[in-house]
């Protein structure tokens, strides 16, 4: 959630305020002794997870924990809290926590705990519940859907108690789905007191990184940077037409770096770009509109996407680092594209520039030079300066680096105050003076220390996310508690007001990151109920032959009724749990079918697919929570909102189906450096054209061929080996007896299709084409058991006899059994260039018609008042 430190005329901050809280952090704020409890519970929380992600325990040999016990203790804090910070009933008090709710936090704080408490007892007697651990489990998953139906909505509740109904009613269910149901006791156990069901990976994944990016990214506001960051892209960008709109995409595209919350992310912009929007001609439904479309894209937006890309780490068995690369290309094309569409948007409607500074052309071009080069040489210095300590120091490198980042924070906090403090002005006031770039980025250059850390651990030093984000949030939590001293020290101001604001600032801080938090904890933990069912009852497997049966095995349809099912479920539902429940049930089955259609779908594409539609739910109608965040700012229909916010996310919306089929998007099989700039430049190029043809607009106004050349078009850039396809196989099959060699010719971190027949669990034959990922050069049976994959040769025959629980080759569908059959290897086609030029051809043509009308036009309105 994110503070407003000024309320600009008109907008009505307690039901802006109140909206954040309701969706992010509790709608009760209760005063006294009541209002201290629950702050310190909060804080005591997030000093937990910081000791737990830290490698303190076990420098001390102290406080060491195991997965299960530290997710036992994350969800004991989050029922706690859940029953202190939101009310039962929209008639509940805000102001106070009536008895039941304590008595229900109490109990809840226990039931959520007990795998903690009771650890040893229960390791001792695995699979033979007592009368203890049964009621513990009943009361236990009881309040955990009150907790629900508090913090995430009726929806939620109801698709857990569906999947509760399906465990014990499996027998009366259609012979598709149809199991033999469950007991009472077996239920409770594996829900409950196992790592199957509550306590799976979903709630592991947010008891060991997801809190603490949370954390940072809450800290990072409470020190100053999300107005920092507004500052700068109103600088850069505000004098272009339509630059209030663009600002709202550049602002929250800053933000998503450091944020996953749309709701937030609307409320801590658009108080400010939505008002500016209006007065410069937008309307306040598409003002509305570009700042919930921009804000929901925080999510996909590395290097701190949403909370349920930390969980891809789990389902899709790769590092974050790699999740990050992949996400990259298509989280900046869909900002790019939006900003492009604001450009239209202004350009149709003719809107207004915010006044600037007069400057002389060579003095822009100047300080944008030394801006640019200065950034650079910045980024060049401090990556090879700590890769030459720690080359000199070696081991002793870390206190050295720490030292190092100590002074250059302290000489930054210094350069920064000796200019005022950014103020942020009223976007309704008559005048609006644009502050230059340097002037905003001056006053916060330390903002940068923390974001660096946190992308060198994660992307140079290649930590687990865990550890990445500590030493990030460490970074961040010194900056809060000393960044004001500093200033008063460097000012002569007065030092002890100053401490007592900065301990204000860290208290405040690690409370509402936990408070933050709490909405999550329990959607991990509720989506583990139906991860649980999913596990004890066999849903997973019967869930292909359903989806097969109503898509006919056609990928196209399959991908359509995914994104249908991710968008019904996300009205309901927050994007972590949608995300859990559609990736559990669909995407094993979206790359099992696709398999055995002969497309080999990489699986984080599949993951990524059901991300981006999840995240589509928060601006669809008619529940869209960021939609109705922008709405109550601009005071508009909410419903229009979310329509018009849907159009422009039209461009995020046809991505997911693009890196289905065209994985180089996602920087899969893109080895080299020409490669990655090829594929961004024609991505890019299709996209905007993908943009100008929803806007109906391109040079000028679109007739309606042209929109649909352009279209045609768009499909040409993102998909040239379509056409391609259709004049010559994309590959050409080798003999198994050549699949060996093909493994060992494959470059480090590179992929390898091949075809695999043999008889699946259900006793049918299969036939699948399958595409998995290989690490560094090496003996090739040495490589594929990297993947979890063993095969056993006998003369020319290839079978699989062995694939590890868990590994990335159990999570595409291979089985022990296998036979490796064939193995694919690129055919000589014509060059994609064909299809490309010949696109872009097309491009110019049209181009060249709209320019040659856009001038007749222009003439004729010239000519008119001469007449």
């Amino acid at each position: 959630m994110s503070e407003v430190k000024a309320q600009p005329a008109g907008v009505d901050l307690e039901e802006l305020e109140q909206l954040v809280a309701e969706a992010d952090t509790g709608g009760r704020h209760p005063g006294g002794t009541v209002g201290r409890i629950l702050l310190w519970v909060a804080v005591a929380w997030s000093l937990f997870q910081l000791w737990y992600a830290s490698p303190l325990p076990f420098v001390f040999g102290f406080g060491i924990l195991n997965d299960t016990e530290a997710r036992a203790i994350h969800l004991g804090f989050a029922l706690f809290l859940t029953f202190l910070a939101y009310p039962a009933l929209r008639s509940s008090p805000r102001d106070r926590v009536p008895l039941l709710d304590w008595v229900l936090a109490m109990v809840g704080g226990f039931a959520g705990s007990y795998l903690f408490l009771f650890y040893v007892e229960l390791s001792g007697r695995p699979g033979q519940p007592t009368t203890l651990d049964l009621v513990t489990g009943t009361v236990g998953i009881l309040l955990l859907l009150e907790a629900t139906r508090r913090a995430l909505g009726l929806p939620m509740v109801i698709v857990a108690c569906f999947f509760i109904f399906y465990t014990f009613a499996g027998q009366y269910m259609p012979d598709v789905i149809q199991h033999r149901g469950a007991s009472l006791n077996k239920f409770l156990n594996h829900q409950w007191l196992t790592t199957e069901g509550v306590f799976g990976i979903a709630l592991g994944v947010s008891t060991s990184f997801v809190f603490l990016f949370v954390l940072f990214g809450t800290l990072l506001e409470k020190a100053g940077a999300g107005n920092w960051m507004m500052q700068i892209s109103i600088a850069l960008l505000g004098h272009l037409r339509g630059g209030p709109a663009k600002v709202a995409v550049v602002s929250s595209a800053l933000n998503g770096v450091v944020s996953g919350s749309s709701v937030s992310n609307v409320v801590s912009g658009g108080i400010f770009t939505i008002p500016l929007m209006k007065r410069t001609g937008l309307s306040g439904v598409k003002a509305g509109a570009i700042e919930a479309s921009a804000s929901i894209n925080g999510q996909i937006m590395p290097p701190v996407m949403g909370a349920a890309a930390f969980l891809m780490v789990e389902y899709v068995g790769i590092p974050y680092s790699e999740i990050v690369k992949h996400a990259l290309l298509p989280a900046v094309f869909s900002y790019i594209a939006l900003l492009y569409m604001v450009h239209l948007e202004a350009i149709k409607m003719g809107l207004k520039t915010i006044p600037q500074r007069p400057t002389p052309a060579r003095e822009r071009m100047l300080r944008m030079g030394l801006g640019v080069s200065g950034s650079i040489l910045a980024v060049c210095i401090v990556y090879y300066g700590i890769v030459a300590i720690q080359a000199v120091f070696g081991g002793t490198a870390p206190p050295v680096l720490a030292i190092a980042g100590v002074a250059l924070y302290v000489a930054s906090v210094w350069y920064s105050s000796r200019y005022p403090d950014l103020a942020l002005d009223d976007p309704n006031a008559p005048i609006l003076e644009l502050p230059r770039a340097w002037d905003v980025t001056r006053t916060g250059l330390d903002f940068l220390i923390p974001i660096a850390v946190l992308l060198w651990c994660l992307m140079v030093e290649q930590m687990s996310p865990g550890l990445s984000a500590f030493w990030a949030t460490v970074s961040i939590l010194g900056i809060v508690a000393t960044r004001k001293p500093l200033m008063a020290v460097f000012r002569n101001e007065d030092l002890a007001a100053s401490v007592r604001a900065a301990w204000d600032d860290l208290i405040d801080g690690l409370a509402l990151g936990a408070r933050n938090m709490i909405g999550i904890g329990i959607a991990t933990a509720t989506a583990g109920i139906v991860v649980g069912t999913i596990t004890l009852t066999g849903l997973g497997l019967m869930m292909t032959e359903l989806v097969e049966f109503i898509s006919g095995g056609n990928v196209i349809l399959m991908l359509i009724l995914i994104a249908a099912i991710s968008l019904v479920l996300g009205m309901g539902i927050p994007t972590t749990a949608n995300y859990i429940l559609v990736a559990t049930l669909m995407a094993p089955v979206v790359v099992d079918l696709g398999a055995q259609a002969g497309l080999p779908i990489p699986l984080i594409a599949v993951h990524l697919f059901v991300f981006y539609f999840g995240i589509m739910a928060d601006i669809t109608p008619p529940v869209g929570l960021a939609a109705f965040a922008a709405a109550a700012i601009s005071k508009e229909d909410p419903i229009a909102t979310g329509f018009q916010g849907a159009l422009y996310s039209l461009r995020t919306a046809i991505l997911p189906f693009v890196f289905i089929f065209n994985p180089a998007i996602l920087l899969i099989g893109v080895d080299t450096w020409p490669q990655t700039i090829w594929v961004a430049t024609v991505s890019l190029i299709a996209i905007l054209l993908f943009s100008a043809a929803t806007m109906n607009w391109f040079v000028t106004k679109s007739r309606l061929w042209e929109s649909a050349a352009l279209l045609l078009i768009c499909f040409t850039l993102f998909r040239p080996d379509w056409w391609l396809n259709q004049v010559s196989p994309p590959y050409e099959q080798l003999p198994a007896s050549e699949f060996l060699s093909a493994v060992a010719q494959t470059p480090a971190e590179g992929r390898i299709n091949f075809i695999v027949e043999g008889v699946d669990l259900m006793g049918e034959d299969v036939r699948k084409t399958v595409n998995v990922p290989l690490g560094e050069p090496g003996e090739p049976l040495e490589r594929l058991r990297g993947i979890g994959l063993t095969i056993t040769q006998a003369g020319d025959a290839l079978m699989i006899s062995n694939v590890d629980f868990g590994s990335y080759a159990k999570r595409i569908g291979l089985d022990v059994g296998y036979d490796v059959v064939a193995v694919l290897r690129k055919a000589d086609q014509p060059s994609s260039l064909i299809p490309i030029g010949l696109a872009l051809a097309a491009t110019a043509g049209v181009a060249g018609l709209q320019f040659a009308r856009a001038r007749k036009q222009a003439d004729r309105k010239e000519a008119g008042p001469a007449r």
